[in-house]
């Protein structure tokens, strides 16, 4: 009935979130499957199956030959790849639990937790499955060489960070209209199927063309990773740093409109889903 109020530092809040959160990423990677080795097996499984689709396309188009000087399957993955993790973040963060869940009446949790629990479990599986990939090619077809490694990954981890913040501001904007924010969602994923680029050589579109792309920060993050992977491309339509502070933008508005709903959303309008 009567508890004891302890007082409690920073540090010690910090490395309670960071516990509550390492369990609920353990939890999210479980989701599609009880053993977290097969989680990733079907996240490889799904990458492969993705990337297969593609080289068949390519080969029946005979667009291999349009693609970067280099090894084809590191083309396809640094488009396809990026693509598939910057969706996976969003799906994941926008799937998180929001502060109308009954979730949330436990005491540990909260928003930032389930939010940065959905976060890293997307960076978990995405980037075990990535490993697993450049194994699977490494050793049964060809030798990987990487130009500069610590790019690609940069890269790598901007697609998964912008597809974090684009889910934070999906997620504050759930329980205003659920409805609405599925349709859109639905139709960005639709839309970066071609936007993002993962299919064309930015450095071969006519510059008429490119304005049609030039607005995606996933379009931008794809060529620069193509210019980090192949020693002889190099990026004329594209920078990093567009991305990056792009990210850092929406993540300041995404927590404020989370901050906001957190604030005024009613727990009512949760149940019965």
């Amino acid at each position: 009935m009567f508890q004891a109020r302890r007082s409690r530092s920073t540090f010690s809040l910090a490395m309670t979130m960071l516990e509550v959160a390492f369990h609920a990423s353990a939890r999210k990677v479980r989701q599609s499957h009880r053993n977290a080795v097969l989680a990733i097996l079907l996240s490889v499984v799904q990458s492969l199956m993705f990337i297969a689709a593609f080289y068949v396309m390519f080969t029946v188009m005979g667009q291999r030959g349009a693609a970067v000087r280099g090894d084809f399957m590191l083309y396809l993955l640094t488009g396809i790849y990026a693509y598939l993790t910057h969706i996976q973040a969003l799906q994941k963060v926008m799937g998180a639990e929001s502060s109308t869940s009954s979730l949330m009446q436990h005491a540990p949790m909260n928003t930032l937790v389930a939010i940065l629990s959905s976060a890293l479990s997307s960076l978990y599986t995405q980037t075990m499955g990535l490993m697993v990939l450049l194994l699977i090619l490494h050793t049964m077809f060809t030798p990987i060489t990487i130009h500069y490694w610590p790019g690609a990954l940069m890269m790598f981890l901007l697609s998964w960070a912008s597809g974090c913040v684009l889910g934070v501001i999906f997620l504050a904007l759930r329980p205003w209209m659920p409805d609405m924010v599925g349709i859109i969602q639905m139709v960005y994923v639709r839309a970066s199927m071609i936007a993002s680029g993962k299919m064309f050589v930015a450095n071969m579109m006519p510059t008429a063309i490119i304005a049609f792309f030039d607005w995606n920060p996933l379009f931008h993050i794809i060529d620069q990773a193509r210019g980090f992977t192949f020693v002889n491309y190099f990026p004329h339509h594209s920078n990093w740093e567009y991305p990056l502070y792009a990210t850092l933008v929406l993540l300041v508005i995404g927590f404020m409109g989370e901050a906001y709903t957190r604030k005024h959303a009613s727990v009512s309008w949760d149940m019965g889903r």
